[in-house]
């Protein structure tokens, strides 16, 4: 297996065509979240990934597993007669009214995790890259110790470990992911994250983010650090790009203007291209990919990647707009 993730999924309803959740008469179902997304990237590259989760024993479960399982990744689910499904809505804004999530998953079999449930050595076991997001950390104090325990469990394992603080407001405050990150990054091998964060979790300025990327690594003694970078005209436009930092080198990845269809997963199908890269110890190839990724994951409804190798390498070789027929 190249890459263990780790973390919660989740029903995900929206009504269409810009309208508010109080106007609805109609929801659209997807399924989403951080690890499961980019365990599903990786697997559209060709790479073999398992997503790691607790669920609720039901038919909201069943859907998750069954949505998972339709992309070609692995699972390892440990269900539950107790607890319930997280479920998050989500409005779709236009300028200059943004788009907007409203989070119901309090209680959620993934926010009462222990540590302990899991039993990592054997879920580990023949896995090279184990990888995880701020976002597991934050859904209770026990799932922040479960997650600390499965990054110590993939050190003491040899995995290459990564991580994404992937900070919520609506989930934790600044003080509770920093004094959690402090602790996290001992266990941490490569670092994905974004300037605004890397200043405000871990002290390093953001002014370069180039300089931020080289800086983060060597405070910390980093394999690698990407940096997602993205500048916000409006809603619908956007425009991407990253750069990282390893053995000594940085890299600047190309920039993308993107028109948005769904935001949603675009960073979990970076970080499928990052580690797609980095698993042939090959930091541009992974920021060229990761990139791409991201770029065209805006085109996508839903929260899943559905790309292919071929669409992300025509990308990366220049692409173009012009129907494929």
């Amino acid at each position: 297996m190249d890459v263990i993730t780790f973390g919660e999924a989740m029903v995900r309803l929206a009504p269409a065509n810009h309208r508010r959740l109080e106007q609805a008469y109609s929801l659209d179902v997807e399924i989403g979240g951080a690890e499961l997304n980019t365990a599903i990237g990786l697997a559209r590259l060709g790479r073999t990934s398992t997503w790691v989760s607790r669920l609720t024993d039901n038919p909201l479960g069943r859907l998750i597993v069954n949505r998972a399982s339709e992309t070609g990744i692995a699972t390892h689910i440990l269900f539950t007669e107790e607890d319930r499904v997280g479920v998050y809505f989500l409005e779709f804004g236009a300028a200059p009214r943004p788009s907007g999530i409203v989070y119901d998953r309090t209680d959620s079999a993934m926010a009462r995790i222990q540590p302990g449930m899991m039993d990592w050595p054997k879920i580990l076991t023949g896995a090279n890259w184990f990888y995880v997001t701020g976002i597991t950390a934050a859904l209770s104090p026990s799932a922040a110790d479960a997650t600390l325990e499965a990054l110590h469990a993939a050190k003491t394992a040899g995995l290459t470990t990564c991580l994404d603080p992937n900070y919520r407001a609506k989930l934790w405050s600044v003080d509770e992911a920093r004094a959690w990150l402090a602790e996290a990054i001992k266990f941490v091998d490569v670092l994905v994250t974004n300037p605004a964060d890397a200043e405000r979790f871990f002290g390093i300025s953001a002014a370069d983010p180039e300089q931020a990327a080289a800086a983060t690594a060597t405070h910390y003694h980093l394999v690698a650090v990407a940096m997602t970078l993205r500048e916000t005209p409006s809603v619908w436009r956007n425009t991407v790009s990253a750069v990282g930092h390893a053995g000594g080198r940085t890299v600047r990845a190309p920039s993308y203007e993107v028109e948005i269809v769904d935001r949603l997963g675009s960073g979990d199908a970076f970080v499928a291209g990052l580690l797609h890269g980095l698993l042939n110890g090959d930091l541009e190839k992974g920021l060229g990919y990761g990139t791409a990724m991201n770029a065209l994951k805006h085109s996508i409804p839903g929260d899943f990647p559905w790309l292919t190798k071929a669409e992300v390498e025509a990308l990366m070789q220049g692409g173009g707009l012009r129907i494929d027929r």
